[in-house]
């Protein structure tokens, strides 16, 4: 029986599996606290569906990397209207040198419900807002002058 490479998946790394599990939930607790310069303290809430599409293309930008995801800088920043929050600075593994940088632009769903429901609040308690599942991953390689790569997803 024939084995094509796609059924081997040589490029699937378990450690970078693992320390993108860890990476993701260092994701999700940063945007928890992200100030967003609103009056209110608000939590963003990364769906599901984004946290999974978000996993798959750190992982596929990692795989070309000599150090695979420990390598990474990631950038977290939100997109709000016309402005652009940053919200977070995370070196993947503190340990290595990075060789590549991820800006992970996400962006607040637009949709009516996060737009009224402060209107249902009162006092500063938290405000979730929901991220929408549309983001844009942008990576720069630290250690060559190759130009940016930008994934919109």
């Amino acid at each position: 029986e024939e084995v094509s490479l796609p059924d081997l998946d040589l490029l699937h790394d378990p450690e970078d599996e693992l320390l993108c599990t860890n990476l993701m939930d260092l994701v999700q607790a940063t945007l928890g606290r992200a100030p967003l310069g609103t009056k209110r303290c608000s939590r963003l809430l990364m769906p599901a569906q984004l946290l999974a599409q978000v996993r798959t293309e750190l992982l596929r930008l990692a795989c070309s990397e000599p150090c695979g995801l420990r390598g990474a800088l990631l950038d977290l920043c939100v997109e709000h209207g016309k402005a652009c929050h940053d919200v977070g600075h995370i070196a993947v593994d503190p340990t290595v040198v990075p060789t590549f940088q991820l800006t992970l632009v996400l962006r607040l769903d637009s949709r009516l419900w996060p737009k009224i429901q402060g209107l249902f609040t009162s006092g500063p308690a938290f405000t979730p807002l929901k991220l929408s599942t549309g983001f844009r991953v942008i990576k720069k390689k630290l250690y060559s002058s190759e130009q940016l790569l930008i994934e919109e997803c």
